[in-house]
């Protein structure tokens, strides 16, 4: 039984402007400013869970040749150029029903290309304890992240039972819902039941498990995908005739809910240093910080200055006077200068 790692590459990453455009969004971009894009590094902290060769990448037709130079032991096939967006559903199910045609006892791993994992050895030895409870069991198993403050924007997995981490390899625990992302009191509970994990979005299974679940909970999408996978002259099989008419779902909504409420999702509570690294907040919060709190990728000075986060590092030399809370990010000969508190305003302005 072989392991698989699938990697989510299709977002364009809209709350990252000007640093991450349409044309070149943020998961291929050294965002941490270490020399590796986030695909990069996402690839890196699987090494020794699977070969190159058995990875494979779910992006937008647009982003094939990046994808192709930045990870270039990749086989060209196992890259799936979607023809338009459809959330997660259709992009997992494309990328298992491909997978079960090369491989139909295959162990998968599916994770999202733009999160941060700041200790691999940790990471590595969590996938290792699900792919060995997949590779045995008929069950789902996403990897539940302990929560150490009250996050509004993270979805969590409800368990059966309090969470202890420890050294038992094999603490597989049994989920008994998903909740959406919660207000602020309602995440203080949550932290204070302790049976409460954030939703990291990376699922192991084994590629049978999922490709049934699917088919048990979204049978028009199985449908989809079997039509997709046949190989002939019929233009109505094809990716390009089927991909735009599946249904724009989460696999969270299409098959984690229901299969939660049947008793099949358990999860690997874990503390590896996760980030899924949406905004400018969580970047901050995983850069190193000078005494004054500001956070920077590039050559910047700060003088009277506190609480900021720069990532200009295609310029020679920023420097910053008299800013406290603010945002500034160049990228392509376009400048962000921005209150932080007005962070969730930056999609709007990069559209315009």
């Amino acid at each position: 039984m072989a392991n698989h790692v699938v990697i989510m590459a299709g977002g364009i990453g809209s709350r990252f402007w000007p640093l991450s455009t349409p044309e070149f969004p943020k998961q291929f971009i050294d965002i941490l400013g270490c020399g590796r894009s986030l695909i990069q590094l996402t690839v890196d902290r699987f090494k020794g869970i699977c070969p190159e060769s058995n990875f494979w990448v779910v992006t937008n037709q647009a982003y094939v040749d990046i994808v192709k130079e930045q990870i270039p032991g990749i086989p060209s096939a196992h890259i799936l150029a979607e023809p338009a967006a459809r959330n997660t559903a259709p992009c997992i199910a494309w990328a298992c029903w491909s997978i079960k045609q090369v491989d139909p006892s295959a162990n998968v791993v599916v994770t999202p290309s733009d999160a941060v994992v700041m200790n691999p050895e940790e990471f590595r030895r969590i996938i290792s304890s699900a792919l060995e409870f997949t590779a045995t069991h008929d069950n789902i198993v996403t990897i539940g992240i302990k929560p150490n403050r009250p996050e509004t924007g993270y979805g969590y997995v409800k368990t059966e039972q309090n969470v202890q981490l420890g050294p038992d390899p094999n603490c597989i625990i049994l989920v008994e819902a998903f909740k959406e992302k919660p207000d602020l009191e309602t995440a203080k509970r949550y932290l204070a039941d302790g049976n409460y994990l954030w939703n990291a979005g990376i699922f192991v299974w084994n590629v049978k498990t999922i490709t049934d679940s699917i088919r048990a909970y979204k049978p028009i999408l199985a449908e989809q995908m079997d039509k997709m996978m046949q190989l002939g002259p019929d233009p109505n099989c094809t990716v390009e005739a089927i991909f735009p008419q599946c249904e724009k779902i989460s696999i969270d909504y299409a098959v984690m809910e229901p299969a939660a409420a049947d008793g099949k999702v358990f999860t690997c509570p874990a503390d590896f240093g996760w980030s899924d690294l949406g905004n400018w907040q969580s970047l901050h919060e995983k850069l190193q910080k000078d005494e004054q709190n500001n956070a920077a990728v590039g050559n910047v000075r700060f003088y009277e200055s506190s609480n900021c986060v720069v990532h200009t590092e295609d310029l020679k030399k920023v420097v910053l006077q008299g800013l406290d809370g603010f945002i500034v990010s160049e990228k392509g000969g376009q400048l962000l200068v921005c209150k932080r508190s007005e962070e969730q305003r930056i999609k709007e302005f990069g559209a315009k």
